[in-house]
């Protein structure tokens, strides 16, 4: 795989750690350090080393020897101070010098009457409702007042008390994953509200000639309060800096309407690419804008979105719409329901154990009437107005398992296709007749993921057990469609629409393993499994046991994690982690060859087991 760290793009995350160094790293050197490179730079309190030399002596680090594996390849963690770090490996008469640095992210407490550098927040343009708290922050010494001026207000900001520091999501992959203190000395804070802007609130911001005469502002617009002016006083003296970001305040009277432009736009708990991914928005989506941060929206549903996968409708005014009938569809693999609206409006889906939940926004249900055969998936359409402007649909399913959906806008009319079963055949010899399966081999190309401690590359590893598992299915009568078969660079995205325009019954991405830079590398491996929709986990945690058990293979687990290739709704999708590059004796086992066959023979049998068991009339199996 690779370290989540470096593959968090475009808010994705791909498991693989990239490796500058290349497959002919073992090149004229017989001492060979993969990783880290020289000037590397961390904010870890360790880093381990991985490399490789012949086992015909020692390697030291530091003048301290190290501990190896049977075949020479080693991966030791040392601590690291803050600022520079030197290492010098040495083996025999080979020495390579090594320079690790590592960040400080705490920030620096300014050295008399000043604030710290980029301390100020907001630190973007902003956008609020009238009556929504605004707050301010910055760091400066202790023993300071500090304040802020905004628009006729001055807002006091206050020394913060200790505040637990969280760990990024890394944390969960190293089982370190506790919060700790942290010092918060320095660190000001302080909030405010602005009230529905009227003749004296303006008067107040633009001063008397507002009333005297020349311009009156609309009430109806926004008003922009400008830039923030923070002040800071200590032993006497006063110094006034200006804010980063403007503050507007809303009408909501006149909201923007954004529309979304893009197949699927990313929705998110929060302004930024580290908050959480709600369901995706279906092109056309439409929802009135209550808040801005920098290039982020928020949506009047409670969502965010990032402006770029919008656009704004000039003059339109907030989407709400009613709903009467509910259309529905049997198609020969899956099921259509349409659900006629005046406007697209935001929705979110909810899997349950044997339940799917849609939810309309800013809709009011007029429904009386609605469609619904006997269906070979659906049992059962209940509804309900949850809360005004909020109706719900729970599909409830005759099976557990669920085989995918996908959400798209035909013009006002939103169309849920809710994937039928998959015929499996009864065949002995050939038990996944009439199953097509995709197949993603991670990485290609440029893109080469994690590194071995020889400068194997992970992206090798994975197209050969790929390709060996292919052939397994195949004999099993499966239909396999590969991402790639060859070295490739392919994107994410393309890898995504394979499988959505596939609709496979199900679909496996093969990666190998490594650790973010404060891993244990010299005791951390096993086969891991990671999923994201409802949909896969019993897939997931199936194709984990069956693995770990017939293999005799150690568990690294089973996760639920938001990655590019376990997203895709349109079928069961799931990432395997076959084991770890950075473990110096499971990198031996990862290349042989035999043990390579063994690997792809024991996940598809897993696979064919699992698809035995969802045959049966039971719950989805999951162990």
């Amino acid at each position: 795989m690779c370290n989540l760290a470096v593959k968090k793009l475009l808010g994705i995350v791909v498991l693989s750690y990239f490796f500058v160094t290349p497959s002919v790293a073992l090149a004229e050197s017989s001492l060979v350090v993969v990783f880290p490179r020289t000037n590397y730079q961390t904010s870890a309190e360790k880093i381990f080393f991985l490399g490789t030399a012949p086992t015909d002596g020692q390697v030291f680090i530091n003048g301290k020897p190290i501990g190896r594996s049977q075949a020479g390849h080693f991966s030791p963690s040392l601590p690291l101070q803050l600022g520079e770090n030197l290492f010098t490996v040495r083996y025999q008469n080979q020495e390579l010098l090594i320079k690790v640095i590592r960040l400080d992210t705490q920030p620096k407490l300014p050295q008399g009457l000043a604030f710290a550098k980029a301390s100020l927040t907001p630190a973007s343009d902003i956008a609020r409702l009238p009556g929504e708290l605004i707050c301010f922050s910055a760091i400066a010494p202790p023993n300071a007042s500090v304040s802020v001026k905004l628009a006729n207000q001055t807002v006091a900001l206050f020394p913060q008390p200790q505040q637990a520091q969280l760990p990024t999501n890394l944390a969960a992959l190293t089982g370190r994953n506790q919060p700790t203190a942290q010092s918060t000395a320095g660190k000001y804070e302080g909030c405010t509200t602005v009230p529905q802007p009227d003749t004296n609130i303006l008067s107040l911001i633009y001063g008397n000639n507002i009333i005297s005469g020349a311009v009156v502002p609309d009430v109806t617009q926004e008003v922009d309060l400008g830039k923030p002016q923070f002040q800071l006083t200590l032993n006497g003296k006063t110094i006034t800096q200006p804010g980063t970001g403007k503050i507007q305040i809303l009408s909501p009277a006149q909201l923007p309407v954004a529309e979304v432009t893009v197949d699927s736009g990313v929705a998110r708990t929060g302004p930024s690419t580290d908050y959480s991914r709600l369901t995706p928005l279906p092109l056309g989506t439409r929802a009135a804008v209550t808040g801005r941060e920098g290039e982020w929206l928020r949506l009047d549903y409670g969502a965010w979105i990032n402006s770029k996968e919008t656009r704004i409708l000039p003059g339109a005014v907030p989407p709400r719409t009613i709903i009467r009938s509910v259309g529905y569809r049997q198609l020969p693999n899956a099921t259509e329901m349409a659900f006629p609206l005046q406007v697209p409006v935001p929705v979110s889906v909810q899997q349950g154990k044997d339940n799917f939940t849609l939810t309309l926004y800013n809709t009011t249900a007029q429904t009386d009437i609605i469609r619904l055969d006997d269906d070979p998936l659906i049992s059962r359409l209940d509804w309900q107005q949850v809360a005004p402007g909020q109706v719900q649909y729970t599909f409830n399913l005759k099976k557990a398992q669920q085989w995918g959906y996908q959400l798209r806008y035909d013009g006002t009319t939103l169309v849920l296709a809710l994937r039928h079963p998959p015929v499996i055949g009864r065949n002995r010899q050939k038990p996944l007749s009439g199953i097509k399966i995709v197949l993603d081999p991670g990485h290609g190309g440029k893109e080469s993921g994690a590194a071995g401690p020889t400068g194997y590359l992970e992206k090798d590893v994975n197209l050969i057990v790929s390709k060996l598992l292919r052939d397994n299915l195949v004999k099993l009568g499966a239909t396999v469609v590969m991402t790639r078969e060859d070295d490739r660079e392919l994107s994410l995205v393309e890898r995504q629409v394979i499988i959505s325009k596939e609709k496979p019954a199900i679909a496996v991405s093969i990666h190998h393993n490594s650790l973010p830079d404060d891993g244990d590398a010299e005791k951390t491996k096993g086969f891991g499994v990671f999923w994201y929709q409802p949909q896969a986990h019993s897939l997931a945690m199936f194709l984990h046991n069956h693995v770990v058990k017939k293999l005799g293979k150690p568990s690294y687990g089973v996760f639920w994690n938001n990655l590019a290739l376990t997203r895709p709704a349109a079928a069961p999708s799931v990432l395997l982690e076959l084991g770890f590059m950075s473990n110096p004796d499971e990198f031996e086992q990862i290349m042989n060859p035999e043990e390579q066959k063994k690997m792809a023979k024991a996940i598809a049998e897993g696979i064919t087991q699992w698809f035995m068991a969802v045959r049966k009339p039971t719950k989805s199996p999951e162990l």
